[in-house]
């Protein structure tokens, strides 16, 4: 006790003799403010990059949403949308480059805040035709918007003409939160979709009570525009703070000088200040010597190749897929945009949101290798593609449509639909064929029109209007009355529990699919040496774009068309939008293109388990696994290591957020 009163009356006593540095305390806390103010910064943009990333996403997913309300409001068919869904991809390589140039010379935080600015313009553009094209004109026959005078909808008159109906005159924690926010994007576009759907087309233009068609009609459009102007509104509050952002920010001086920092950490910093120095002294010629035999060690590698095309041949498949989902769902099993946007809006992404998190966390947690991952991702496609088979035997058949699906007696129909449009109970009435007003009569049929349907009079107006005395109704073998109602019948009874066996399967597909997204990225990064990864990432991108994103769409689109039986047209002359589908032949060309695609895939991920199962032992597949080493069977090994963790947080391919 006696030396420790000592010891502490001597430190004491030193303390109060010795003088107090006060510079010291300044600089601590100097220090912690630079610490804070670096960590404000970081903060503020991760926030706003979050922002950005939700922007884009809901641009993106947003234009899925409208596919079926363009083709509609401009009577164009699918090929065509998906043209339009394709240059998406085309504005992005136009400006990829120039991006990728000048973004590490220039200011960053204002070209992302520009970019925002030049995607909220596009988004603007977007919507533009809806104001200089006129109101929305859809086909009605006059009496149903007038409900003074009673006309007779089978014109005896040949020199009368059914008339169009116009309503009005004319770090880890960082990194998840960019992901999330880009995986709430699509969910939020969608569901914004859904919303948009719901509104007429010409909303605030014309007196809603005048128009005679409801969402389920095959000719309501919604207000597409709409979105498109809530989402370039959202694009420019998104780039705003980047404007104000410093070109980089500060780093805390102890950070700088701190001579107590990690080896690894010394190692990076020194690896980036050889590769700036290296580069600004770099000569173009070297760079062009060193790119060509790059890009042939590059291609040398049949892992990377194998994969590549394995990668190019699926995002064709779901890319397809997803373009035309929301179609599939109107034409097959009835029902209204609105509620297809937000059934994939509400079930699908979140599936897939969780399947991309589920593939993460099982590399993580059984430290899953190279070969490892080759297996679960081909097991993911595999199972996934095996569920998506059994989605065709569940489907609903034709509505019955006089003389397109069915005769007008109930038979199957003659091979020349147009001309079994035409019978003898509407021989007698001066009928378009191109018209498409349907109604629905009371033996459970669909009539193109009222006039085709041979109906005599009607009464009352709008959705209301009721057509008697149609001569074609009461031939029809099951019929007990010849009155006919506005709008097409519905899909038989079991349609109902078909779409909700296919939203089931559609899920489980979904999440099947994407367990293997982040192992098959994965696998890609291991597979290339570290000083091509940039090279081959950027060559993946492009090539997913170019061959994937572009073409997919338009080709899915110009097999759909093939299904098409009633087409509609413009009123300036030509072929407009579909109005009717074959749902048997729909069903089989959607879901078939889809399939063969993703059998194809599917064996070139079987050539890369193949050429790894050559390359690997088991040894190497243990090694790789608990971190020490391994990669794709090449010399150097220690050169291609990539340690899993830090793959994990930063896994991305192309238009992952649009994709969904």
């Amino acid at each position: 006790m006696e030396i420790s009163s000592k010891e502490n009356t001597h430190f004491f006593s030193n303390n109060t003799i010795l003088p107090v540095d006060r510079s010291s305390f300044k600089s601590e806390s100097s220090t912690s403010k630079e610490k804070q103010s670096c960590c404000g910064g970081i903060k503020i943009f991760l926030v706003a990059l979050s922002f950005v990333y939700f922007a884009k996403a809901l641009s993106g997913s947003y234009l899925k949403s409208t596919i079926t309300q363009i083709e509609r409001r401009f009577d164009i068919p699918s090929s065509l949308v998906g043209v339009i869904d394709g240059s998406f991809e085309i504005g992005n390589l136009l400006i990829i480059i120039l991006v990728s140039y000048f973004g590490a010379k220039l200011h960053r935080p204002r070209i992302i805040g520009a970019g925002c600015l030049i995607m909220s313009a596009g988004t603007f553009l977007i919507a533009m035709p809806q104001f200089f094209m006129g109101r929305y004109r859809y086909e009605r026959f006059p009496s149903t918007i007038n409900s003074t005078v009673s006309l007779s909808p089978c014109l005896q008159d040949k020199n009368q003409t059914p008339l169009s109906a116009l309503e009005k005159p004319q770090a880890k924690i960082n990194a998840g939160c960019v992901q999330t926010a880009a995986i709430v994007g699509p969910i939020f576009g969608f569901l914004l979709g859904s919303l948009c759907a719901k509104l007429y087309v010409d909303i605030g233009f014309v007196d809603l009570d005048r128009v005679t068609i409801s969402p389920k009609d095959v000719q309501w459009v919604g207000a597409w525009w709409l979105g498109y102007l809530i989402a370039g509104v959202i694009s420019v509050l998104a780039g705003i703070p980047f404007w104000f952002l410093p070109k980089h920010l500060p780093k805390p001086e102890s950070r700088k000088d701190s001579s107590t920092s990690s080896e690894h950490s010394k190692f990076i910093e020194e690896s980036k200040d050889q590769h700036t120095s290296y580069w600004q002294q770099a000569k173009l010629a070297e760079m062009a010597r060193e790119f060509l035999p790059s890009l042939k060690n590059l291609f040398g590698n049949p892992v990377y190749i194998l994969y590549l095309c394995a990668s190019i041949i699926q995002f064709n498949s779901l890319i397809g897929m997803v373009t035309y989902k929301p179609k599939y769902i109107e034409q097959q099993y009835g029902q209204t945009s609105s509620k297809t946007n937000f059934v994939i809006g509400l079930i699908n992404i979140p599936a897939v949101a969780f399947g991309i998190f589920s593939g993460g966390l099982i590399m993580k947690k059984f430290g899953i290798g190279v070969l490892g991952a080759a297996k679960l991702s081909l097991g993911s496609s595999f199972f996934g593609y095996l569920l998506l088979l059994s989605l065709f035997a569940m489907g609903c058949e034709n509505s019955d449509v006089a003389g397109l699906t069915v005769s007008y007696h109930g038979s199957k129909p003659m091979t020349d639909y147009d001309q079994a449009l035409f019978s003898e109970c509407n021989s007698g009435c001066s009928c378009s064929k191109d018209d498409w007003d349907p109604i629905c009569g009371e033996n459970g049929v669909t009539y193109v029109s009222a006039c085709l349907a041979g109906c005599q009079a009607s009464n009352g107006s709008g959705k209301n209007t009721v057509f008697f005395n149609c001569s074609c109704v009461g031939t029809f073998e099951s019929s007990q009355s010849s009155s006919a109602v506005v709008g097409p019948c519905q899909k038989g009874n079991e349609c109902p529990k078909m779409f909700l066996y296919f939203l089931v399967i559609s899920v489980i597909t979904s999440y099947t699919l994407s367990v293997g997204g982040t192992p098959g990225y994965i696998l890609l990064l291991r597979c290339i040496k570290p000083h091509l990864k940039s090279l081959a990432l950027g060559i993946y991108t492009l090539a997913i774009r170019v061959l994937a994103g572009i073409p997919a769409p338009v080709y899915f689109g110009v097999a759909i068309d093939t299904t098409c039986l009633k087409w509609g047209s413009k009123r300036c002359g030509g072929r407009g939008a579909c109005r009717l589908y074959d749902s048997s032949a729909l069903r089989y060309v959607y879901l078939g293109l889809t399939l063969v695609l993703g059998t194809v895939s599917i064996f070139f991920s079987v050539a890369v388990l193949w050429v790894l199962r050559k390359r690997f032992s088991p040894q190497d597949e243990t090694l790789s696994a608990n971190g020490e080493r391994g990669t794709c069977g090449t010399k150097s090994r220690k050169d291609n290591f990539v340690n899993s963790d830090r793959l994990i947080q930063s896994i991305y391919w192309p238009e992952k957020e649009t994709r969904l």
